[in-house]
């Protein structure tokens, strides 16, 4: 099994970066970090198997958009980690759910375990702290 890969996309760099360290030692392979919307689509042509997208970034508030376009077009399981959760009201189509920061070092990992497995259908035992957005707003496995 290849080893699962994760676009960040989050304008500050410091909280970026330590999602990066933490997405490593869980034994995820990041693909970048965007700090926009430009960005975020350039990097999206990987075809990450997870992303991990704040709503406010460098370029406003464009973090709804590129959630929906990384999970409708990409097939990207999106999980939004931002300090405005209720920018995505009851939640963005194409996305699995949002968690509010900040988020624990540990959590990382357990949320892109839970990403990974929802990948495959399972979403079974999901992580303290996320509201799933469900089938309801349009997410489906991708794999």
């Amino acid at each position: 099994m290849q080893t699962p890969t994760v676009l960040i996309v989050e304008d500050e760099m410091l909280v970026a970066i330590d999602l990066e360290a933490s997405l490593e030692e869980h034994g995820y392979r990041p693909v970048g970090i965007a700090a926009d919307m430009s960005r975020a689509l350039e990097l999206a042509s990987a075809r990450p198997d997870v992303a991990l997208v704040d709503c406010n970034l460098r370029d406003g508030p464009t973090g709804p958009t590129i959630g929906q376009m990384l999970g409708q077009t990409y097939g990207t399981t999106v999980i939004f980690l931002t300090a405005n959760p209720a920018m995505l009201d009851d939640g963005i189509a194409g996305t699995l759910g949002v968690v509010s920061k900040p988020c624990g070092y540990e959590s990382v990992g357990e949320l892109v375990d839970f990403a990974v497995r929802a990948r495959h259908g399972d979403l079974s035992q999901p992580p303290m702290g996320i509201k799933l957005f469900g089938a309801s707003q349009g997410y489906r496995a991708s794999a």
